[in-house]
């Protein structure tokens, strides 16, 4: 969890003084590290879980977390994320050996429980998933902003440093994602299941190094993200969202490099961890600060352990894939870790300590296979392999070990599962629990299944039966039952209709069931164009819009009939262009408007479409009664399913 007694920096005598404990910080660690004043020879793992809070009325996201703290106030071990409707706790921290990986499952099981609980009597309910499906853009806006201090000053921070006007992504699926956000918070998208693994001082070279190596086979095997705004983009879309959403870069004519706050790293770590932090010291400013007192090279010299306060602010702000962290043990004395943020959340408690599992005992099995991983690998194909496994999951090919050109499930299957038995038999793990974990690992790579491709197949095949809001909350619905039974992902069988008992479309909004995918016209196209694109595309709306993408009328079928009515017969006609004849000022409704505001505005005007634009009048979607023939459709159905029927009189 991060440091929450921060706050912007306010001008350069702040700035300055915050850089000189950030500096003293640095050269302590480095005093340290020198003088063996580390925990060495001792290995433990933890872990952060963070989830989403959905309304269990209709799965999307609930608003609800500050109020559901106040109700755990003796739970210590929650907090607070960036947005309102996420939390996290933090598991207690375990010597790595005997039953650690199923203590660590049996306690996040409980505080999941409880925190479950709380939440019921606030009509919400937990779901663990990298991304939430149901998740909207209009969710991530800064009003759903958690209200605290650190977060506050961190959006502030983030959108200083903006380069151009808006944050943007984009994103190549099966389907396309293109779209600008006006602030950082895209970053509330993400929930991950964080890991943690404590190294010797002496070997964190050799074990980063290795961590960075096994991003990518790990992420292939645990990807679970494919769904954003309601499109299938990449398996662990979150990797791309993380980075795009705090990507304060951009594009220019020249070649200049800059590195996004978010990464996965440039090169192999060589000398000591130092390096890490003195290059995120060197690329990216200081964004927040914290109230000091305490002078790390004092309170060295008075045969004190800082904290090093200043470091693990700057720290908390630059997002590496594999976060080194420094922290004090119970005993008093400093260590280190490796934190993977690689996992997302879910998609069920086994499934988290399982992805655990394997990387933890992988992590200890190929050290002690191998010397140096940078004998065996060129840092360019292991940043390589990163981005397929994000893009593809368990469907990559990677470059390994001398030049070795493998899938996805050979290398985990045939190098990588075999590892981590190994490594996890080294640090004397509960047998029962080696073949638990590394099993449901195996049954992914057999059933060739991850969360991302179950979603992925539940969704294309729901999507050709309701519409696209009632799929994402059928997933979501089947996920939380899943995830409550404690069903490995392998055993999940694809959602069906009936997983969603009630529906509510009456809480939709605009932009969950507009169709975006546009036919449009320009004011100076030919009438007869029009006809034939309405007649090709069997549409009855057609919006027009100017170069810029601003809507300027509309032509419906109506419109077109009446014109060719009065002019079909003629033998000679001038041509005819849609400025001509289009609705000049057509009734349009925003985004954010709900299903029912849309209807009343429909059946009180007669019409039967309704462009939809922002506030800066650009076109984003189109409304028409075939969307509210749908809706009604699948209520009638439910009815005529939930209606018993009568026996024969």
């Amino acid at each position: 969890m991060g440091e929450q007694r921060v706050s912007k920096l306010k001008g350069k005598r702040a700035m300055n003084r915050f850089m000189q404990f950030l500096l003293n910080d640095i050269r302590a660690l480095e005093l340290m590290l020198e003088n063996d004043y580390f925990e060495s020879g001792v290995s433990r793992i933890g872990a952060e879980q963070e989830m989403c809070l959905v309304n269990t009325k209709n799965y999307k996201p609930a608003t609800i977390a500050d109020e559901a703290l106040k109700n755990m106030k003796d739970y210590e071990w929650v907090e607070t994320e960036l947005a309102k409707f996420n939390l996290e706790t933090n598991l207690t921290p375990h010597l790595f050996k005997g039953d650690c990986l199923s203590k660590l499952e049996k306690e996040n099981r409980q505080k999941l429980e409880k925190i479950r609980k709380k939440v019921h009597k606030l009509g919400a309910e937990i779901i663990l998933t990298g991304i939430l499906p149901t998740l909207r853009k209009s969710d991530l806006g800064l009003h759903n902003l958690t209200p605290r201090k650190r977060y506050h000053a961190l959006m502030e921070a983030i959108n200083e440093q903006l380069l151009g006007p808006a944050y943007e992504l984009r994103l190549n699926g099966i389907d396309e994602l293109l779209l600008k956000h006006d602030s950082p918070m895209l970053e509330a998208a993400n929930t991950s299941f964080q890991v943690h693994l404590q190294v010797s001082p002496g070997d964190f070279v050799k074990m980063y190094n290795i961590a960075q190596t096994l991003a990518a086979p790990i992420m292939a095997i645990a990807a679970n993200s494919p769904l954003v705004f309601g499109k299938r983009l990449w398996h662990e879309s979150r990797i791309a969202m993380f980075q795009q959403a705090l990507d304060t870069r951009s594009t220019h004519e020249h070649m200049r490099e800059r590195s996004p706050r978010v990464h996965f790293g440039k090169d192999w770590l060589h000398d000591s961890i130092l390096e890490i932090y003195r290059e995120d010291i060197a690329r990216f400013r200081v964004l927040l600060a914290a109230d000091i007192t305490e002078d790390a090279l004092e309170m060295l010299a008075e045969g004190k352990i800082p904290k090093l306060r200043a470091l693990q602010v700057h720290n908390s702000t630059v997002y590496r894939w594999n976060r080194p962290c420094y922290g004090i043990s119970d005993n008093g004395k400093p260590h280190l870790r490796i934190e993977n943020r690689v996992l997302p959340s879910g998609p069920s408690v086994p499934d988290e300590i399982a992805n655990a599992a394997f990387w933890l005992g992988t992590m200890v099995g190929l050290a002690d296979e191998i010397e140096d991983v940078r004998n065996h690998l060129l840092f360019a194909d292991v940043r390589d392999n990163f981005i397929k496994a994000a893009r593809f999951g368990i469907d990559s090919r990677f470059n390994w070990f001398d030049d070795q050109k493998l899938s996805a499930a050979d290398l985990i299957s045939e190098i990588l599962i075999p590892l981590a038995e190994k490594g996890l038999k080294k640090q004397k793990v509960k047998e029962s629990d080696i073949q638990k974990y590394l099993d449901i690992i195996r049954a992914r790579v057999d059933n060739h299944m991850t969360g991302a491709r179950w979603q992925l197949r539940a969704y294309t095949d729901l999507k050709k039966k309701v519409s696209k809001d009632e799929a994402l909350a059928i997933i979501t619905a089947r996920t939380i039952k899943n995830q409550w039974q404690d069903i490995p992902l392998h055993l999940w069988e694809m959602p069906q209709l009936e997983d969603l008992p009630e529906y509510h479309p009456q809480d939709l909004l605009v932009e969950e069931f507009m169709e975006t995918d546009l036919y449009t016209v320009q004011p100076d196209d030919l009438v007869e164009f029009v006809a034939e694109l309405m007649d090709w595309r069997k549409i009855r709306y057609l919006p027009v819009e100017n170069n810029k993408g601003h809507l300027a009328g509309l032509i419906t079928s109506r419109l077109l009939l009446r014109y060719f009515s009065k002019n079909g017969h003629a033998k000679k006609k001038k041509n005819c262009f849609v400025k001509d004849i289009m609705i000049e000022k057509p009734i349009t409704i925003r985004p954010d408007a709900t299903v029912v505001d849309a209807m009343n505005l429909m059946r009180d005007n007669k019409i039967g479409c309704l462009p939809v634009i922002t506030e800066k009048d650009e076109l984003i979607g189109i409304i028409t009664e075939m969307n509210f023939l749908r809706i009604t459709g699948r209520l009638i159905e439910r009815l005529n399913h939930n209606t018993p029927s009568k026996p024969n009189q």
